[in-house]
């Protein structure tokens, strides 16, 4: 299957980068190089685009739809999260821009094998990293019903993830539950047919939730935020793609504290605990995806993208 991917928000991330011809830009979800073929044609031959993804099928194809342009090509098979360890093996001290993509690839969501999608039938796998061991099978089968229902409210806020979870638990008591066709009937059945009328479909939530736990997309997520600004230059820019309200509040926190991170009690009149802020919002609200594009991509309709600068 080829791997394409509709980039959310694309001009109004690329625009927000204010990319300069030689500098260097990190795509830390590399995906389809959606973003980073429109940062790459930007690039000049001392320019440096460095892509990174856990997926080594989005690798594959990003390296080469990428050859063309005449920058310097990175490609790193790593999690986000390693930003500085990946930067420190490269002797790079800073960088200009950065694009963080949260969202699932739709050759991901598309790729039946890798059994993201509630829409077809496959293994239980969910790995965006398919040399991790830990799959959806394994939550599914060996959480506990409370710890079901914890990430399942959690991740999604599911108003039903306690039947959910106890659904999941009675049904693998005589057998391990290994399709995701069989996880989607048993949600169904653990929904009211009253709650399934309106909205996305039943399943939507809860393997959005299994799929943050087992690539652990929200443990990481607020320190690897701090670890980008660090490695901002001054003028530098960071633009984060979220499509989830736990995501996008961890990047809302983080941004604030680095814009405001005076920690005086509100009486004092002026500062003394001497903390600066190093950056400052581009976006004081997020942007979200135009009518246009939600005709054009459904998938953009969650997605929310916030912008900071390096002081």
């Amino acid at each position: 299957m080829e791997f394409n991917h509709v980039s959310v928000l694309l001009d109004e991330t690329i625009e927000s980068l204010q990319i300069k011809k030689s500098g260097i830009y990190v795509d830390g979800t590399l995906g389809g190089a959606g973003h980073s073929m429109h940062i790459a044609r930007q690039l000049d031959d001392k320019g440096t685009l460095i892509g990174i993804d856990r997926d080594t099928d989005a690798l594959d194809a990003s390296s080469s739809r990428l050859s063309k342009y005449a920058c310097k090509k990175i490609f790193v098979h790593s999690n986000y999260s390693q930003i500085k360890t990946i930067l420190a093996d490269q002797n790079i001290m800073g960088i200009d821009g950065a694009i963080l993509d949260l969202g699932v690839s739709s050759f991901q969501l598309d790729n039946t094998d890798r059994g993201f999608s509630y829409m077809h039938d496959a293994p239980l796998d969910m790995r965006m990293n398919r040399e991790d061991s830990f799959t959806a099978e394994d939550v599914v089968n060996n959480y506990s019903e409370l710890e079901l229902a914890r990430i399942i409210k959690k991740y999604s806020d599911e108003r039903w993830a306690s039947r959910i979870a106890k659904f999941i638990v009675n049904n693998r008591v005589n057998n391990r539950i290994t399709r995701t066709g069989e996880l989607v009937e048993i949600i169904k059945a653990a929904i009211p047919m009253s709650a399934r009328r309106d909205g996305p479909h039943p399943a939507k939530r809860t393997f959005q939730a299994i799929r943050i736990e087992v690539n652990d997309e929200i443990g990481k997520l607020e320190r690897a935020v701090e670890d980008f600004c660090d490695c901002l230059l001054p003028g530098g820019r960071l633009a984060i793609i979220t499509f989830h309200s736990l995501e996008d509040g961890i990047v809302k926190r983080v941004f604030a504290r680095r814009e405001n991170p005076c920690v005086c009690p509100s009486e004092i009149p002026i500062c003394v605990c001497g903390l600066k802020p190093d950056v400052r919002k581009i976006t004081r609200k997020p942007i979200i995806a135009s009518k246009e594009e939600l005709e054009i991509n459904p998938r953009a309709r969650s997605a929310k993208l916030r912008v900071i600068e390096k002081l």
